[in-house]
């Protein structure tokens, strides 16, 4: 992707991994521009890589314009086997252009550099149907708090109280800072047991909060669903 200077930015497990959340991960799944001259470069890419598409949908900007995953194989001998995913567009997340804005830049050992989904990016694009990606938001969550307790700011403190999934750390923060733990309770009201530290009833609303979401997914799914189906029935015919 970097040789054909592909604009992209890695998502799904592996990217979980830089971020300290270590997950297992057979693909590389990335978020691409899905305009004319990005998409040639990524062409390009993919036939060095000698990776045709698996499955449905076609390798088609609209497809990808409508929120499905593209999937490839890699067949070159230094990567073979190895699924390629690309999307443009997901569930709940921003457009492109202000992710690529917001993204995370990592230097790798070999001085090439690395362009990840920002951990907050990362938090809404994992909120699936999958039962996978809710350990993971958890993970990540939980090691960006560790990360930064030391160095709190107010864009860092809101994120924690509008996304951690953990009860003790959400009750933690309500203990240390009162005042915008409150003024969260608006978008969050599940904050309101952690106020009161009660864990048992903070737990139930936490997995209330996940299954709202896995439903929205399911429900966003559907038509694309639809779709992939149709297309494989006339692959077939």
């Amino acid at each position: 992707m970097a040789t054909h200077q592909v604009q992209c930015l890695l998502i799904g497990g592996q990217a979980c991994v830089f971020y300290g959340a270590a997950e297992f991960s057979r693909d590389s799944d990335f978020a691409i521009l899905a305009e004319p001259a990005n998409l040639a470069r990524l062409k390009e890419a993919l036939a060095e890589l000698q990776a045709p598409v698996i499955a449905v949908p076609p390798f088609e900007t609209a497809y990808l314009e409508r929120g499905h995953a593209i999937h490839f194989r890699c067949q070159h001998p230094e990567c073979a086997g190895l699924r390629v995913d690309v999307m443009s567009k997901m569930r709940g997340v921003d457009s492109f252009d202000q992710l690529w804005d917001r993204r995370t830049t990592l230097e790798l050992a070999d001085g090439s550099e690395c362009n990840l989904l920002a951990v907050p990016d990362l938090v809404k694009a994992k909120k699936t149907q999958c039962d996978k990606d809710w350990p993971m938001i958890r993970r990540l969550m939980e090691a960006h708090h560790f990360e930064f307790r030391e160095d709190v700011t107010p864009e860092r403190l809101d994120f924690w109280l509008l996304e951690l999934r953990t009860a003790d750390l959400l009750i933690e923060l309500a203990n240390n800072q009162p005042e915008p733990v409150r003024r969260c309770v608006s978008q969050r009201p599940l904050l309101q047991q952690a106020i009161h530290g009660q864990v048992e009833p903070l737990e139930r609303a936490l997995l209330e909060e996940e299954l709202t979401e896995r439903a929205a997914d399911r429900q966003y799914w559907l038509p694309l669903k639809r779709e992939l189906k149709a297309l494989r029935r006339t692959r077939i015919s």
